[in-house]
Parts: C-alpha cells; structure tokens; sequence
C-alpha cells in the first residue's frame, strides 16, 4: 500500500495482449458503437471534454465526460461521480497490447447506489474479466 493516499484502494489494472492491430481495437473503445459492442450502450464521441451517459443496466445511465484522447493510444474519461476509465494501446508487432485502469476507489466513499467502494471493487475487478473476454472476443473476430 506504498504511495497510496489514506482511504485510496488500488486501482484496477488489467493488460491484454489482442491479436488485433491497434486501429481495430481502438475502434473497439472509442466509437459508441464499438464500446456497446462489448461493454454497454452509450452515446460516446471521441472528443475532449465530450459528456456522455453509459447504459448500465438496472443501474441506470452513468454520466461520464471524456478527460484525455489521444488516438489510438490513450483514451480516459470519468465515469459517475468518482471513477475514472483508462484504455492505453501500444502497437506490438502488429499485435495491440491494452491495458485497462479503472481507478478511483476510496474505501471512505459509497457509490450512487449506496454500496461501499471496498465491495463494489471486488465485484468490479471480477467483472472486468469477464468483459475483458468479450473485448478480446470482439476485436479478434
């Protein structure tokens, strides 16, 4: 727990190697169509400061605005009232290494819905695998 402030839990950080050149997965996580593809309907533009909603379900709309895009590397946005998504890319011989960072998580917060961070961070990790698995399905089709 080095460098972590107090109350701060890691963030989530997951790295997939796709057998999918850069350009095809970038278009997997920053078009609305290629997000709804794998993770869930949205609105999304890849544009600074752009201000969409995610389709979460029995959760309702998420808010979220686009904080960092720079194509096809990096894209960040917030998403609801403390976290922040994160997709890196790096082209590795034609293959597109992505790294995903869902980060903060305060074990002093509770989200919109009531929950504890701590709790929903568990359930989150566990289900960015899952979606990882639809991502990786999506782009090396």
């Amino acid at each position: 727990m080095e460098n972590q402030t107090q109350g701060t839990l890691p963030d989530i950080k997951q790295t997939i190697v796709f057998n999918a050149p850069i350009q095809k997965v970038w278009n997997a996580v920053a078009t609305p169509d290629g997000i709804a593809a794998w993770f869930m309907p949205n609105n999304f533009k890849p544009e600074l400061g752009h201000e969409f909603i995610i389709e979460a379900g029995p959760f309702g709309n998420s808010p979220c605005k686009v904080t960092d895009i720079s194509p096809p590397n990096r894209l960040s946005f917030e998403w609801g009232k403390d976290w922040t998504l994160t997709f890196e890319l790096a082209d590795v011989d034609g293959k597109t290494e992505f790294t995903l960072i869902h980060s903060g998580w305060d074990v002093n917060k509770v989200t919109e819905f009531g929950q504890p961070h701590s709790v929903v961070r568990e359930i989150m990790s566990q289900g960015w695998g899952g979606i990882a698995k639809a991502l990786t399905a999506y782009v090396e089709a």
